[in-house]
């Protein structure tokens, strides 16, 4: 029987849960374009940053705030891994003659595309506002922006099941999320540039795989140039090369279910 069908069948159902969720589809839309407005004005008012590469810090946090609408969905959509496991829909899954990657490929895809329109979305409500550089032009700047936030969300998607491997809970799973993604999130230069930092933090920074993320939509859609900034061709691939590793760490062992999950 091919695992195709099955696949999109779950994955349909992962992306009509999450547009029918009303509450978890916009707040985790509007939640980052909110501190996009009110930190960004604030500070771009306040304190006059003048070290940015092209001035504005509005303009500058917006690749961050497409970072954050990433983690943001990425965190709600795997949390249905943990309500289907405790309401036993997982293991009704599992009783089917497909493979459990094939169950947990639909539920991750739905993740990666929900997270990706996200994305894509609060960006096309801030640009029309913002002063960007859009140094390739508005056209291929989209297609890097794209490009860079299925990435990501690839990337997530991911991470996100390697903890679901392991963690047994989902608020344990949001804590842990919460832990790890949020530190990566603000020494990744979403909020401001790394290249000050202290040697230690400059190195994390350059090991974080958000950098390059924030540092890609950066280049495609806020710098007039690329002499402030690592550059496309460094992020995409170091982007795909951290993706591959987490995917290939998440293929290695499955989630189990436990006792709450029968």
């Amino acid at each position: 029987m091919s695992s195709l069908p099955a696949c999109l069948a779950i994955f349909e159902r992962d992306v009509r849960a999450v547009v029918r969720s009303r509450s978890q589809l916009y707040s985790s839309m509007f939640t980052p374009l909110l501190l996009l407005v009110f930190l960004g004005s604030g500070v771009s008012h306040g304190l006059a940053p003048s070290r940015l590469p092209a001035g504005g810090f509005t303009s500058y946090m917006v690749a961050g705030v497409v970072v954050m609408t990433s983690l943001f969905s990425s965190t709600f959509a795997s949390a249905s891994y943990y309500r289907d496991r405790d309401s036993g829909m997982l293991r009704f899954m599992l009783t089917s003659p497909h493979s459990a990657r094939t169950i947990l490929l639909g539920k991750s895809l739905a993740g990666v595309v929900i997270g990706t329109a996200q994305a894509l979305v609060v960006m096309a409500l801030a640009a029309p506002f913002l002063d960007l550089g859009w140094q390739y032009g508005i056209v291929a700047g989209a297609v890097f922006i794209a490009a860079t936030a299925t990435v990501l969300n690839l990337l997530l998607a991911g991470f996100a099941q390697v903890l679901a491997a392991r963690v047994q809970t989902m608020q344990g799973f949001h804590l842990v999320m919460n832990l790890a993604l949020f530190p990566l999130l603000f020494f990744s230069g979403a909020f401001y540039p790394i290249d000050d930092l202290p040697t230690w933090l400059a190195a994390l920074a350059l090991a974080n795989p958000l950098t390059y993320a924030v540092d890609a939509l950066q280049v495609a859609a806020y710098a007039g140039d690329n002499s402030a900034f690592l550059g496309l061709w460094v992020d995409l691939p170091v982007l795909m090369a951290y993706t591959a590793a987490a995917i290939a760490l998440a293929s290695v062992r499955l989630p189990r279910l436990t006792w709450s999950g029968a």
